[in-house]
């Protein structure tokens, strides 16, 4: 993973946010040293309900425990979301798949999903973008309070299992919506933030699904997310931890 961010990192022209260059596998076997983490299962609001799956609790407080067996500071904790955020969200990423939809012109066939996101970002692409643009820094600084107290925040990746690969198909927009945030309640906020979060891996299911928690940090953090990322890998082994491919289990197995 850090040598995949080396070859892609960098600044191109017309980038409105250049952060500073960096090497990010120099990282890799730099200890982090002593690190005050918030255990966050607080998800931000949304309007659709989301319930954390007990496998990936447990999972969540596995990782927890084995960050506190690496000498640091595990501590309850979560980031303000605030009610706002999501709003924002909404009209930063229909605007944009609006603007991406247009760019492509006609002859193109969009799923109805895209179509009715698009047809939401045309609504959202003025005057509520603009406020939420303006809202940037304010939302970095309530959420960012958090890391006066703590240096990175452990929260799950996705608050349920891997679902089917075809879960989605059949759903309008709405249930797409409701089904997806149900799943992956608490990545959206980094996104919108432009903030690094680190995925690791931790461990499986009972039906051999894999289980991920993020590691978040505050702007330029990548460097320390990593090393942190590499500790866990160190302890953990994940490349020997993989479950059993389908096609080589016996008819009848599990």
């Amino acid at each position: 993973a850090a040598l995949v961010l080396d070859a892609v990192s960098g600044n191109a022209e017309g980038d409105l946010h250049k952060p500073p260059p960096i090497k990010v596998s120099d990282y890799v076997r730099t200890a982090p040293g002593q690190l005050r983490i918030a255990l966050s299962t607080q998800f931000p609001y949304t309007g659709f309900p989301a319930r954390l799956d007990p496998e990936i609790k447990a999972a969540l407080n596995r990782t927890a425990e084995q960050l506190r067996l690496l000498g640091h500071t595990v501590v309850p904790g979560n980031p303000d979301y605030g009610l706002r955020l999501s709003w924002n969200f909404l009209s930063r990423s229909t605007a944009g798949v609006w603007a991406a939809g247009n760019r492509l012109g006609g002859g193109v066939n969009l799923d109805p999903r895209t179509l009715a996101n698009m047809r939401t970002g045309r609504l959202l692409s003025q005057a509520v973008l603009r406020k939420a643009r303006a809202h940037e820094a304010q939302d970095q600084r309530r959420v960012g309070s958090i890391f006066r107290i703590v240096d990175v925040v452990l929260a799950p990746t996705t608050a349920q299992p891997p679902p089917l690969a075809n879960t989605f198909d059949d759903l309008g927009s709405w249930e797409t919506d409701r089904t997806m945030i149900a799943a992956c309640p608490v990545t959206w906020p980094w996104n919108l933030l432009g903030w690094p979060s680190i995925s690791v891996p931790a461990g499986f299911t009972s039906e051999g699904l894999p289980i991920g928690v993020q590691l978040m940090g505050p702007a330029n953090s990548d460097g320390l997310l990593v090393s942190l990322a590499a500790e866990l890998e160190g302890i953990n082994g994940w490349a020997a931890r993989q479950p059993t491919p389908w096609w080589r289990t016996e008819p009848g197995g599990s």
